[in-house]
């Protein structure tokens, strides 16, 4: 999750809000010069709202100036002001925000955010689809268009087939749930939609060069180091 801010004049503008997995681009139609400070983090971080951020997205992800409670502008404040090893603080300031903003938000299924473009529409699906059991044939169904169709995109586009593109997924949700959460490796593996920790490890491997209980206890080091 990001979201873009005006440091200078920042009572003045809305807060823009981008979910996990959702292409977005933004444009500025104000003359002069404009600054935006994004705050990134990790869904997993924002602890009850992680789920909501995987499978949801605003359908208009901007909310105006007028409507935004002043405690969030003061909260954003002080996140830009918190020191990088505070982690913790960072995090119980993120939530806030969220709190008093994410009822703001009109948020829907990520399937239904976005154009009728085929590359739009597959992250889409597969950000909102990966911990579930599906086939390409499955997909391509859903998406009104023939496998061969999606399988060519994938390569051409991805460059990596469908379960390549699939596995990349829940392996990117894995390592966030991995680094930000005490879950056990056995929840953490059949959550991200992987059948069995075997064929998890196996993969995780593959990509990583370590083992999934390695990964933690590296992160783990890293930050407290």
């Amino acid at each position: 999750m990001n979201f873009a801010i005006n440091k200078e004049r920042l009572t003045q503008f809305g807060l823009g809000f981008v979910f996990p997995d959702v292409i977005h681009h933004y444009q500025v139609l104000t003359p002069g010069v404009n600054k935006a400070t994004y705050l990134m983090a990790s869904p997993f971080t924002i602890a009850k709202f992680a789920d909501i951020m995987q499978s949801m997205a605003p359908e208009y992800p901007i909310i105006k100036a007028e409507k935004v409670e002043p405690e969030v502008y003061r909260v954003i404040n002080a996140i830009l002001e918190t020191e990088q090893s505070d982690i913790t603080v960072a995090q119980a300031y993120l939530q806030i925000v969220l709190a008093r903003c994410i009822g703001k938000l009109n948020l829907v299924e990520k399937s239904n955010v976005g154009s009728n473009d085929l590359i739009y529409q597959t992250v889409s699906y597969i950000s909102a689809n990966f911990k579930k059991k599906f086939s390409l044939e499955e997909m391509a169904k859903d998406l009104g268009v023939s496998k061969y169709v999606l399988s060519r995109l994938f390569s051409k586009t991805f460059h990596r087939n469908f379960n390549q593109y699939l596995n990349d997924a829940r392996l990117n949700y894995a390592c966030q749930r991995l680094e930000n959460t005490s879950d056990s490796i056995t929840n953490i593996c059949l959550d991200s939609g992987f059948e069995s920790q075997r064929t998890f490890n196996r993969v995780f491997k593959e990509r990583y060069k370590i083992s999934p209980s390695d990964y933690r206890s590296t992160c783990v080091k890293e930050m407290l180091s």
